[in-house]
């Protein structure tokens, strides 16, 4: 594809999430939930996870912030929800890994599908954070003691 022509989708990716973002809102029976701050650009990410049978069942997200983090956030959810917690935290790891430069699998960035997009903020190192944001929150939560083994 060509660089005028993925740039182009990129745009039309993250606008459309960050216009229409999914899985937005709180989540009442959440396993866990955590806030995570931005202060270099004033985003705040609110991430909750549902776990039943060490899947993700649901996943939300709710604040405010610049669009990249809205719309990476709404991305995550979109490519989380019903993978298994081991494989989300693969996911998790291969997009740090894209949006600071580092080469990934080619299979993992299929995994990954439009999130990977995201991938072009290593461009903009101040814009790394805002995309990893909502990530780092669910992977915290991930790694938290005993939130993978709620039913």
């Amino acid at each position: 594809m060509g660089l005028a022509k993925l740039n182009q989708l990129y745009r039309e990716v993250i606008l459309d999430h960050a216009q229409n973002p999914r899985h937005h809102g709180d989540l009442t029976n959440a396993s866990g939930t955590l806030t995570l701050r931005n202060p270099t650009c004033g985003d705040v990410i609110n991430v909750s996870v549902l776990i039943r049978d060490n899947q993700i069942a649901d996943v939300t997200f709710s604040g405010t912030g610049c669009t990249i983090s809205q719309a990476s956030a709404s991305l995550m959810t979109t490519v989380l929800i019903h993978q298994p917690v081991d494989q989300a935290r693969q996911l998790i790891l291969a997009f740090s890994h894209l949006i600071t430069g580092q080469p990934i699998s080619e299979q993992l960035e299929e995994q990954l599908g439009d999130a990977a997009l995201v991938g072009s903020v290593a461009e903009f190192p101040t814009r790394i954070k805002c995309a990893a944001l909502a990530w780092h929150a669910l992977d915290n939560l991930l790694a938290q003691k005993g939130v993978g083994n709620h039913d």
